[in-house]
């Protein structure tokens, strides 16, 4: 692998961000994640979007909830992952693509904290990749044992201790 960096956004799709149930924070979110993705784009680092593409829904493939959020949209050129799994690296090109580009570093943003973006920041550290979440640019949902803020906050603290690091949006280095 290479020796560089590239941003990963995670099924940051329109589906995600529509009522009757509200993400945790979502404009602050999507406001880091546009942060990290011009930095990315300014230093020449590769961008991926990863799209969750479920049966039914609002991520359904016929649902105009599958697209990527306008806010963090991919331009011409950049790479858009189509996944059925909570890994984005299963079933899909990922791996390839990262290591055709010659990235060795992820710098990992998106929805669900505790589904895709956890298990796309383990498969990759279990892959080799040198990991950076973004620790205030992934979100969730409350549930009825927790709520989102108690999620991203405890996945920070989780992966943070041996699968990644974890960094802040001001703090990322392209």
């Amino acid at each position: 692998m290479g020796s560089y960096a590239a941003l990963l956004i995670v099924d940051v799709q329109s589906g995600a961000f529509t009522p009757p149930v509200a993400l945790y924070e979502p404009d602050h979110c999507l406001a880091n994640m546009r942060t990290l993705l011009d930095g990315a784009r300014t230093a020449g680092a590769p961008v991926v979007c990863v799209r969750h593409e479920s049966v039914g829904g609002p991520l359904a493939p016929s649902s105009p909830g599958r697209a990527i959020h306008p806010r963090v949209a991919p331009r011409a050129g950049e790479l858009v992952i189509d996944k059925r799994h909570n890994d984005g690296f299963h079933e899909t090109p990922l791996h390839s693509e990262l290591r055709r580009l010659g990235v060795s570093r992820l710098v990992v943003a998106g929805l669900q904290t505790e589904f895709c973006v956890d298990t796309t920041c383990r498969r990759a550290y279990s892959l080799g990749y040198r990991v950076t979440l973004v620790g205030d640019a992934h979100t969730t949902w409350d549930t009825e044992v927790l709520p989102a803020a108690l999620i991203i906050a405890h996945h920070n603290r989780t992966l943070g201790q041996r699968l990644a690091r974890v960094a802040s949006t001001r703090d990322v280095i392209w």
